[in-house]
């Protein structure tokens, strides 16, 4: 049997405590695959290998937790947001700040370098987005357009547009020369998470909390496609190199799109729960995660995934798989047009140096408060060997880790067993020439192999039926073993199950308002939880009495030590001020109308309590987005968003 057979198609390569707090951000190197960076609430960022345990370099100067990260395209350079809005660009060959940038007035959520490596954007929960001149250390624009959190920006592969993609489910496409929005896509229905565009032809892949991947044509302006059956949010969209497919990373699965016409190739089940990112490197993908401070990493062996044909859907003719489509000549879709020429590794590098001998430079010098910003930030190497070895190769041609690095080795599949078949017993007669025993012992030699059913994935193997009695009592002593301790944890959750299938009886009769005031009664937050985490899915759901209802709950949420609980409410809370606080605000705004208008007096008196309610709600966010950490960022934006309630 082939070694492909009995390997494992997915697999967990490394697990690290990366941080001294909770990790908030982290991201690979696409050039090499084989970089890692990481920001904590200790508001530094290490560097790492990919599957090697220590440390390469950690980097300090932020004084707020570090919200986000990003790699230059040449993996020499670094910048990463912090929580106070300020953004720090560190050379990693040479081991030092390079830049401090500051403007944003909230904390930093997304980041991207140019192609080209002098630019840097970023974007805010401010709701803006700014371009900044890393050579001359200043913003150099300013695109405002969206109305909640920036979640993530990408630059055009050429280098002359941004798409940027916000909380508000909206991506806004701009033109960084005319400095202006192209176009506005508005087709999901909740926010959006990633961007990306494609390596060669004018298309831009998005995914969203909505849970679907969408694909838009950048000639026309217009969607072309939408996937279908993601199992959460999604959390990354990838381009294989070749750009023959997308891939789609949520929850523990990872999926394979093809468009025109719309169809899933592949689903694979990893188990890197909720993925940050990941990268193609050698017929691999690495996906990269995070809880609290641990940092895991997993490997897909994309040789074994499919990506051409139709296995979701469709497309399969005389019971055979479609072959991938033949390339005839350039493709009908516009590509992109790079320049002839491409900025070396060192244009940054001899621009800086170029400043800081020029007079023109000399007058551009950074203020004190700037310098004791760049003192107070260091580059502390913490594994001089893997640092020598990645960052100071001893030719400029030849750069590790490679670009052709050698791909993972993949562990064995348990469920498999490579072995070949054989007879239960075999003789074997040493060969004349090559034996060194007594005349005694060259009588044929019996070895008796044990009879072992070789398998493949997938078919089911003949067990004894002893064997399999003797399995099924173990496996019943071993749950009356892990019950031991738990039979409070047990009661708690069939206690939950029955309260569940309490309000699913009421669901579906398709009164939510009514299945929401039935979990309310029970006077179990989780109960409440589970119901709205289906809810938010949809806003549509969401009406005034829903508001209502929901609002004192949410109060108790946000209050809560659950971090569950907290997101819960939080996205609760952001939907209901995007959609009903123009609503209520109108209404009570509104002068009295003639004469007795019933319907309307009911919807003053629902906004009138709505209204009251989110006062309550406004002090609680006060006080808690004086935290230090993730949740004061959450509750950061949340008073942004509750801002015009003093009004």
């Amino acid at each position: 049997m082939a070694v492909s057979d009995v390997t494992k198609m997915s697999w967990k390569l490394q697990d690290m405590v990366a941080h001294s707090g909770n990790v908030s951000s982290l991201v690979l190197g696409k050039s090499s695959s084989r970089l890692l960076a990481t920001g904590g609430e200790d508001c530094r960022v290490n560097i790492w290998a990919v599957n090697k345990p220590n440390c390469i370099m950690s980097l300090t100067g932020h004084t707020s937790p570090v919200e986000c990260v990003q790699f230059s395209s040449s993996e020499e350079h670094v910048v990463a947001g912090s929580e106070s809005g300020s953004l720090r660009v560190w050379d990693l060959e040479a081991a030092k700040i390079l830049r401090t940038l500051m403007g944003h007035k909230a904390n930093v959520c997304s980041l991207d370098f140019h192609p080209f490596g002098e630019y840097i954007a970023s974007g805010s929960v401010d709701t803006n987005i700014k371009l900044w001149d890393v050579r001359r250390k200043g913003c150099v624009f300013r695109y405002k357009g969206h109305t909640q959190a920036v979640c993530c920006l990408a630059f055009s592969p050429d280098g002359k547009w941004l798409a940027s993609a916000s909380d508000d489910s909206t991506i806004k496409l701009w033109d960084l020369t005319a400095g202006k929005m192209i176009t506005e896509f508005t087709a999901h229905t909740s926010a959006v998470r990633v961007v990306q565009f494609h390596p060669n032809e004018y298309l831009l892949a998005s995914g969203s909390a909505d849970r679907t991947v969408k694909l838009w044509d950048l000639e026309k302006f217009k969607i072309i496609g939408s996937s279908e059956g993601e199992t959460g949010p999604v959390r990354c969209v990838l381009f294989s190199p070749d750009g023959s497919c997308l891939y789609s990373g949520a929850e523990d699965t990872l999926r394979v799109y093809g468009w025109e016409p719309d169809r899933c190739f592949d689903v694979v089940h990893v188990g890197w729960g909720k993925v940050a990112d990941f990268a193609i490197c050698n017929s691999q993908m690495i996906g990269v995660s995070c809880s609290q401070k641990n940092v895991s990493s997993y490997v897909v062996d994309l040789s074994r995934v499919k990506t051409s044909g139709s296995v979701m859907q469709g497309l399969i003719q005389d019971d055979e798989l479609l072959a991938a489509p033949i390339s005839k000549g350039p493709t009908l879709r516009r590509n992109y047009e790079r320049p002839t020429t491409s900025c070396s590794r060192q244009t940054m590098k001899q621009h800086l140096e170029a400043e800081r001998r020029s007079p023109e430079g000399e007058r551009r010098s950074p203020s004190s408060d700037d310098e004791h910003d760049d003192k107070e930030s260091n580059a502390e190497i913490t594994n001089p060997d893997d640092y020598k070895e990645i960052f100071q190769p001893h030719s400029a041609i030849l750069r590790t880790p490679p670009k052709r690095s050698e791909p993972f080795p993949a562990p064995f599949d348990e469920e498999c067993y490579p072995v070949k078949p054989c007879p239960a017993a075999e003789i074997i007669t040493p060969a004349p020439d090559k034996l060194k025993a007594p005349k005694a012992s060259s009588t044929p030699v019996l070895r008796v192999e044990p009879t072992v059913v070789a398998s493949s994935p997938g078919r089911p193997i003949s067990v004894p039926t002893q064997s399999v009695k003797t399995s099924i009592k173990a496996d019943e002593e071993a749950l009356a073993q892990i019950r031991k301790g738990h039979e409070t944890m047990c009661v708690m959750l069939t206690s939950r199950h029955k309260n569940l299938d309490t309000v699913r009886t009421v669901w579906v009769s398709g009164d939510i308002k009514t299945s929401l005031d039935s979990a309310v009664s029970i006077n179990d937050l989780s109960i409440v939880v589970d119901i709205l985490n289906i809810v938010n899915l949809k806003p549509s759901l969401w009406k005034l009495d829903t508001c209502n209802t929901i609002l004192p709950q949410i109060e108790e949420l946000l209050q809560s030590k659950y971090e569950s609980y907290v997101q819960t409410g939080y996205m609760s809370l952001k939907i209901i001020l995007k959609r009903f606080w123009p609503l209520i605000s109108e209404t009570l705004t509104a002068l009295p109308s003639v004469g007795v208008d019933i319907t309307r007096e009911e919807r003053h008196q629902k906004c009138k309590a709505c209204y009251k309610q989110l006062k309550n709600l406004s002090n609680v966010v006060k006080n808690r987005a004086e935290q230090v950490g993730r949740h004061g960022s959450t509750f950061k934006e949340l008073q942004l968003l509750m801002a015009p309630l003093d009004y």
